[in-house]
């Protein structure tokens, strides 16, 4: 009864509009009053949800996105792609899907991602006649590997919740990312053999291939060395943030030459926006933990899993369903700030993976991010494109099947998600 109640005075505060951090704040602090406990635990909460070394990169790779962003690096990366794969079936989707895994792998942020290759991808797929709602569709949930493929900033608040390596977790990502990166770029193909109303993109030259390569060649190489470090165990995630952000203002500042002092302040600026919001709501997610874990929730949740689901199979099956759910009203992060702490006792009880169950959890929370009302992505795409939503939505329902089938697959072959971590490093 209580575990309902507390979930129905939840989602109350967050139907009623009330931002997430400060429902969760509210909700959390009531619930502490209610028990007649000393408010000076929301103070220590205040103080302890951002005492933590590992959280500082947070903004620096948020930082790195917004420079990378504005330098305008995903039309060079686009363009390079463009000229290797773009006269294949379906060529420019795929083009638009592996800038969207190249950019995932210096960025870590989704909406950056789609953001950042749809302005260059949506008038060069739509110009060459690919429907609209497929390109829509296809930049919205390309966006979303960018919270999979290392760096992933939900990976780092993950890794934080469940004291788990940063750098096992980055490494555990790289599997799922690229196999659905695979998944969405063979719908791509097949969508482009079925389908006759594009124009096949021409066979691009020796030379123009060779000059669109060199232009992309330095975002690549910092992709390589944030992960390539990581891997190789020269500097740890946090680290790899503040190299990241260096080499990023560095190429786009004196190499690349296409960042600018009013287009840098722009980045700190959204940066700072950015992980304020982060930041309130991990602070906000916080409080409600504490008061959720002196009022037994997670027990609570381990004795439900251990009375009515018998097998790891049937609880993996309700966390999707509840996540799905739920990821129709609330965004990822905020999903896994609420989700996870009250989930990890019965995942390890049950003896899960830990590595496992953050990938798990990403890929679905990933689907929260092109689901109506509040996928961002969705509306990161529609603001791009200056079309209705619906458009968008429509677009991108395959690709929220194909999602979902990665899930299946990472639990039928979970040595994708371990291998890389496990037996590689």
């Amino acid at each position: 009864m209580t575990l309902l109640l507390i979930f129905g005075a939840l989602l109350l505060l967050l139907f009623s509009g009330l931002p997430v951090a400060f429902a969760l704040a509210a909700l959390g602090t009531l619930m502490l009053l209610i028990e007649g406990l000393p408010l000076v635990m929301v103070a220590q909460n205040l103080h302890g949800a951002l005492d933590n070394f590992v959280l500082l990169s947070v903004p620096l790779f948020l930082l790195m996105s917004n420079i990378l962003l504005k330098g305008g690096v995903g039309r060079d990366l686009f363009a390079a792609v463009q000229s290797w794969v773009g006269h294949w079936p379906g060529g420019l989707g795929i083009a638009a899907l592996l800038s969207c895994g190249l950019f995932s792998a210096i960025s870590g942020s989704s909406v950056a991602t789609a953001a950042t290759v749809g302005t260059v991808a949506i008038p060069e797929m739509t110009q060459r006649g690919y429907a609209k709602s497929f390109t829509l569709g296809l930049l919205a949930a390309g966006g979303t590997l960018g919270i999979l493929i290392p760096p992933s900033i939900p990976l780092i608040v993950y890794g934080v919740i469940v004291e788990e390596s940063i750098g096992k977790l980055f490494l555990a990502g790289i599997g799922p990312g690229l196999l659905l990166l695979a998944l969405f770029c063979l719908y791509a193909a097949l969508y482009a053999k079925f389908t006759s109303a594009h124009q096949p993109t021409p066979k691009a030259t020796r030379d123009e291939r060779r000059r669109a390569t060199w232009r992309a060649l330095p975002p690549t190489l910092l992709a390589i060395i944030m992960i390539g470090g990581i891997y190789t165990g020269v500097f740890t995630p946090t680290e790899a943030s503040a190299v990241g952000a260096v080499l990023a203002f560095l190429l786009t500042a004196f190499v690349l030459r296409t960042l600018t002092r009013e287009t840098f302040t722009a980045a700190v600026r959204q940066t700072l926006s950015t992980t304020i919001v982060l930041f309130l709501v991990i602070i906000g997610a916080k409080i409600f933990g504490k008061a959720v874990t002196l009022y037994q929730v997670p027990l609570q949740i381990s004795q439900l899993v251990d009375t009515h689901l018998e097998s790891v199979a049937m609880f993996l099956l309700v966390v999707a369903l509840i996540l799905l759910f739920i990821g129709l009203f609330l965004e990822s992060l905020s999903m896994l700030l609420i989700m996870v702490p009250m989930l990890i006792p019965s995942v390890l009880a049950l003896g899960i993976d830990p590595i496992w169950f953050g990938i798990f959890f990403v890929v679905l929370i990933e689907v929260a991010l092109i689901t109506p009302p509040v996928g961002l992505n969705l509306f990161v795409i529609q603001a791009v494109a200056g079309t209705n939503l619906g458009t968008v939505i429509r677009g991108v329902s395959p690709f929220i099947g194909l999602m979902l089938l990665s899930v299946i697959i990472l639990w039928l072959m979970p040595g994708i998600v371990l291998y890389v971590p496990f037996e590689l490093n």
